[in-house]
């Protein structure tokens, strides 16, 4: 029965990603990495990995694809707007700067520590018998040990929000030249 409910929810989470790179509509996107995430609590469940389900669902599903409708509708697919005019000047440029910084950072880092001259790998482990709840336990060791992939994952989803904004601004300039054909 394990194997099956894997095949099954690996089946959704593949088909979900697919469906959140190719789709055309950001919104429909949206709703595939919904599939997805929903595919990945069960695999949580499945590993007996209750606290990460719950998180999956509360967090993922819930907060975060809602943050990002929110933020596809708030810019308005379907309004026309001139993506050649910069409203800020020098943004796109010093846009650059600051990710070639925030890279050169990254780089600099796992390169000083361990983890960059073929460090160890730490395993997650937490003691029961400690007077503290597994939530306090699981709170320290992500605040602590693993504070920076903690960090890498709040970059990720800002970079994900950014690439619907992105998504959202080519929607409406294609709309935009559909518009203009279909007048002429």
């Amino acid at each position: 029965m394990e194997t099956a409910v894997f095949i099954v929810c690996a089946v959704i989470v593949l088909a979900g990603a697919l469906g959140v790179v190719l789709a055309r509509n950001p919104v429909h996107a949206a709703l595939s990495l919904v599939g997805t995430l929903f595919g990945m609590a069960v695999l949580f469940l499945n590993l007996e990995a209750h606290f990460l389900a719950a998180v999956q669902i509360i967090v993922y599903a819930g907060a975060i694809v809602v943050l990002f409708l929110f933020v596809i509708m708030l810019l308005g697919v379907d309004r026309l707007e001139d993506l050649s005019v910069e409203p800020i000047t020098g943004q796109r440029t010093l846009a650059a700067l600051v990710g070639l910084g925030t890279f050169g950072l990254a780089v600099a880092f796992i390169l000083s520590s361990d983890i960059g001259a073929g460090g160890h790998i730490q395993v997650l482990t937490l003691d029961i018998t400690d007077q503290y709840s597994n939530l306090r336990q699981i709170a320290d060791v992500l605040f602590t040990d693993y504070v920076y992939a903690f960090e890498a994952t709040a970059a990720l989803l800002t970079i994900s929000v950014v690439g619907a904004v992105v998504m959202s601004r080519r929607m409406a300039r294609k709309d935009e030249v559909q518009e203009t054909q279909v007048d002429d």
